[in-house]
């Protein structure tokens, strides 16, 4: 008995640090947000309790309406073409790689680069390469005999975000590869050489053996995918600041939060409203929660039907 009492205590000595840690970072901060978007706030100072006064104003109020609606568009967009990208481009890449290989280890390394770098860096670095004047891109474009496809990519409607989308893509990838290479080593070789001894191609193989298999895989990447991809911030931020400029066609809902919470440093024209920020802070988290939690439920469904 006391030898087991003692064996509890040594585990929550362990677990000790790394909950108080989370508890200050994670669970205080969240549970701040949804007390105070049940304030009135002047700027920075709490005024007196409006109950649900702040997420109608936001869900139904315009501009906010408009800026929110907006927003998770982007987000929409945002996170279906990272996921076709990894899904198609990602999957072949991991496929390929599984094969072995002196070369393809290589490339894989060279593939997992960009994710080791910081969301800052990338961005600062693509913001310089994507320059309109003198970005290497466009002067790429133009020495290859493509000068008429030269345009401002970050300030044109309609190629700031998906730029933006390309841009994260090129640095996200090489998890979702690492992610499908250890799926593919999990599923065992008998399986294949049972498909070819039937007869089967290398594509009825993948389709009818590989896919099955890796869909668990595949569903938690994408799980993991949607979160990040709704939470999407310093990239925008730091290749187009807290506006979602050109004229909000990048604003996704972390940028439509700071910019409401703590004002839009680009323009200096709007104040912080920490009720409102509030508001949609945890209007994120029960989007990212509810959608987290029926992906799971998806792929433990599949994974007992398997």
């Amino acid at each position: 008995m006391l030898e087991r009492l003692f064996r509890r205590r040594v585990y929550w000595l362990f677990l000790a640090p790394a909950l108080i840690v989370y508890t200050v970072f994670m669970v205080y901060p969240l549970l701040s947000s949804f007390g105070y978007s049940f304030f009135q706030w002047d700027g920075y100072i709490r005024e007196g309790f409006s109950g649900l006064t702040n997420y109608a104003k936001v869900l139904f109020e315009r501009p906010y309406s408009d800026r929110l609606v907006g927003a998770l568009k982007h987000n929409v967009m945002f996170f279906t073409l990272t996921f076709a990208i990894q899904t198609t481009f990602g999957l072949f890449l991991a496929v390929m790689l599984n094969r072995g290989g002196k070369f393809l280890r290589a490339c894989q390394v060279a593939y997992f680069a960009p994710y080791t770098l910081s969301l800052v860096v990338v961005g600062f670095l693509w913001l310089l390469l994507l320059n309109p004047t003198w970005g290497q891109v466009n002067k790429i474009l133009a020495a290859i005999g493509l000068g008429r496809f030269a345009r401002p990519w970050l300030g044109d409607m309609a190629t700031a975000l998906p730029t933006i989308i390309l841009v994260n893509a090129w640095r996200w990838l090489g998890f979702p590869i690492t992610v499908y290479l250890a799926g593919l080593h999990g599923i065992p070789e008998e399986l294949h050489e049972a498909a070819r001894v039937d007869g089967a191609t290398s594509w009825q193989a993948f389709r009818n053996v590989t896919l099955p298999l890796l869909a668990p895989t595949i569903g938690m990447v994408s799980i993991l995918t949607f979160i990040y991809d709704f939470n999407a911030f310093e990239l925008i931020f730091v290749m187009q600041g807290s506006s979602g400029s050109p004229f909000y066609a990048t604003d996704v809902l972390g940028t439509f939060f700071y910019r409401t919470a703590f004002g839009d440093s680009t323009t200096g024209g709007e104040v912080g409203q920490v009720g409102l920020g509030s508001a949609i802070a945890v209007l994120m988290f029960l989007l990212v929660c509810a959608a987290s939690i029926v992906g799971v439920w998806l792929i433990r469904r599949r994974e007992v039907e398997m």
